[in-house]
């Protein structure tokens, strides 16, 4: 088995849609950062876990920010992981420092 490949098996998938930037950052993702972010879960995972990110965001049209991250904080309250990304594609991080842009024009 190739090493690309139990990377692959090893790392746990995170992917979820939101009608838009308001909800994903509401409902889901709260201290969002161009270096990573907390992501609210019930289920947290252990630290150290690698994980496959997939974030499909409703803005003026159908934005994607896909990438690699690793478990680096659990939190109990409110409950979640904290993530740093160590993979984005140059697709990815730009849509990122646009939401970014755009949270920070409405003081959020």
């Amino acid at each position: 088995m190739s090493d690309d490949h139990r990377r692959t098996e090893d790392r746990v998938t995170i992917n979820q849609e939101f009608e838009s930037f308001d909800a994903f950052i509401e409902e889901y993702v709260t201290n969002l950062s161009r270096r990573g972010a907390f992501l609210k879960t019930r289920s947290p995972l252990a630290i150290g876990t690698k994980v496959n990110l997939r974030f499909t965001v409703l803005h003026d049209e159908m934005e994607f920010i896909e990438g690699v991250g690793e478990v680096v904080r659990v939190q109990d309250d409110p409950p979640g992981v904290g993530v740093v990304f160590s993979e984005l594609s140059p697709a990815s991080q730009a849509v990122l420092d646009r939401l970014l842009a755009l949270r920070d024009q409405r003081g959020k």
